[in-house]
């Protein structure tokens, strides 16, 4: 189980390049740095008491949970300015009162497919270049398959229905690897 300790709380906000997204950046880690949880809707929220309370408002279409910070995408035509006090404030109580915000059960890895020396490239590209570069925008991307030349990532939080997700996929994600492993990386494709 992953818990905030008590302790004082201290939360800013960064906009990103999804409009529909805010990132709440939290002076303390909330989840190891390699981890990330993305949660759609509350019906994947299972394992997060912390974003099934956050879906509770009528606005929070998306919770995304990754090192110090969290996305909340919204929903509806409501503005950022007439809620972003509320979530704030419901984060950061909800945090000094240390309570948990992943409860993982043991059991819960899913399966390892075997890694060849490509794939381990592919992951420390991800991991060095990119990674760093998505989480400053409130999002994540992650490994998700290499077949044929063709690499499938998965993108979360403010990333998932960004406008320039796609953009970004194929303009710089996809140039750098196509670059860095050329004959190997014929193209990027983000799964749906």
């Amino acid at each position: 189980m992953l818990q905030a300790a008590p302790k004082n709380i201290h939360i800013y906000l960064e906009s990103n390049p999804n409009p529909n997204s805010l990132k709440f950046v939290v002076n303390e880690m909330l989840v190891p740095e390699t981890m990330s949880f993305d949660f759609p809707d509350v019906a994947s929220a299972s394992i997060s008491p912390l974003a099934v309370e956050l879906f509770s408002y009528p606005f929070v279409g998306r919770v995304f949970f990754a090192s110090n910070f969290i996305t909340i995408t919204k929903q509806g035509d409501v503005e950022w300015l007439e809620i972003q006090n509320t979530i704030k404030d419901h984060i950061k109580k909800y945090l000094e009162e240390g309570k948990y915000i992943i409860d993982i059960k043991e059991g819960d890895d899913v399966p390892v497919e075997e890694e060849t020396d490509t794939i381990r490239k592919i992951k420390t590209i991800l991991e060095e270049y990119i990674r760093p570069a998505v989480e400053q925008d409130g999002g994540a991307i992650t490994y998700h398959s290499f077949n044929e030349g063709v690499v499938k990532v998965k993108l979360q939080g403010s990333c998932s229905g960004c406008p320039s997700s796609m953009v970004t996929l194929k303009a710089g994600i996809e140039n750098l690897f196509t670059r860095m492993m050329p004959g190997e990386i014929k193209s990027v494709e983000a799964l749906a």
